[in-house]
């Protein structure tokens, strides 16, 4: 058995590698080139931003040009796909969309979930290769089949919570050579390598966001959507105009608007239907049960059950202790503790220990 998991031969094991021209999956790419695998690098023009240099960027211009580099160094194959029709309606277009409708986006779960384990996996099989590899910081368990989900032993990286939608067909065929390393130890083993990206800077937010506010994104795609509306007090009463919803978001505080309140006030609401926001003190916001829909599961044992786990609402936040409820399509989180600023389209995702259990859409 190799290190991926196949019982044949590193030579005779072919690996499409995700190859975003940054550090992780370029030394993704080489050390398994250097163990003997038949690999093949693989790189997506997500959007087109052709002379990019910013260190949000991922899979645009300057980015494409390091992956071709480092793949020709080690002399491997490397291809590059378009997919930005792809990306603009499985991840652009959602992601405005989402403003607009008065939630949260996460959109990189929805690049994880459109681009990267759907097309590019099914290109990857359509080249008949064994698996697809990714530089994502998690940590994959178990064998061909009825695969775990865990998070990365560098928990200052971890992407798991960005990984719970995978389906368990894709997670049987994906790999994550990374999720044993540090991101210091990745650093090291870049420059022992002597890439040249060894020292470029991670990728940051959200990658097709390249000016400093998201709204600019939403003015240029969708400028209607911004129409003028009502802002109230919890007690109903008007307190203010605001710029267009998808400016805002719960749990906000800055750029709202409104001054000369005693204390500070967040969104607590946004209502699409009516065009209005309602604004509120932050204990206000605070709750302990959460609601969603679209659960995926990547442990089949605790479908349609009560468990007790941990579960979180953000990529950035600790897990908090609590007890998941599930039925066949939707559940439910009941934390120990309250928690603020929940907003519908966020994910809520749930661990068990150091297992990601699964996670859904909160509504």
């Amino acid at each position: 058995m190799n290190s991926l998991g196949f019982d044949k031969k590193e030579q005779d094991t072919k690996v499409i590698v995700a190859m975003s021209g940054g550090v992780d999956s370029s030394v993704a790419a080489v050390k398994l080139k250097k163990e003997g695998y038949n690999v093949t690098g693989v790189t997506l023009r997500l959007y087109n931003q052709p002379n990019s240099s910013k260190s949000k960027s991922c899979c645009a211009g300057i980015d494409i040009e390091d992956a071709k580099k480092v793949a020709k160094q080690y002399d491997f194959p490397h291809l590059v796909f378009d997919y930005q029709d792809k990306f603009y309606s499985g991840v652009i277009n959602k992601f405005v969309d989402s403003y607009a409708n008065g939630e949260t986006p996460v959109p990189c779960i929805d690049c994880n979930q459109t681009v990267k384990f759907s097309d590019l996996l099914n290109e990857s099989i359509n080249l008949k290769a064994d698996t697809l590899v990714t530089g994502h910081y998690a940590i994959r368990k178990g064998g061909l089949k009825d695969s775990k989900l865990f998070k990365a032993k560098d928990k200052t990286k971890d992407q798991s919570y960005f990984l719970f939608a995978t389906l368990q067909s894709q997670l049987d065929y994906v790999r994550f050579p990374l999720g044993n390393y540090l991101k210091s130890e990745i650093r090291k083993m870049a420059e022992d390598y002597n890439l040249l990206v060894s020292d470029k800077p991670d990728s940051q937010d959200i990658c097709f966001v390249t000016s400093d506010s998201y709204r600019d994104l939403i003015n240029k795609l969708q400028p209607d959507i911004n129409k003028e509306g009502n802002i109230f007090d919890i007690n109903g009463n008007k307190i203010g105009l605001h710029k267009g919803i998808a400016n805002y978001t719960v749990g906000q505080r800055k750029g709202i608007g409104v001054g000369g309140q005693e204390n500070p006030l967040y969104v607590k609401e946004v209502n699409k239907e009516q065009n209005y926001i309602i604004l509120a003190p932050l204990e206000d916001l605070k709750k302990n049960r959460v609601f969603f829909k679209k659960i995926n599961l990547l442990d089949s044992e605790i479908k349609n059950q009560k468990v007790e786990c941990s579960a979180k609402i953000r990529s950035t936040q600790d897990e908090i202790s609590g007890v998941l409820n599930l039925t066949e399509d939707r559940g439910s989180f009941l934390f120990d503790s309250s928690i603020s600023a929940t907003s519908p389209g966020q994910a809520c995702v749930f661990y068990k220990n150091e297992q990601v259990l699964g996670g859904g859409w909160i509504t």
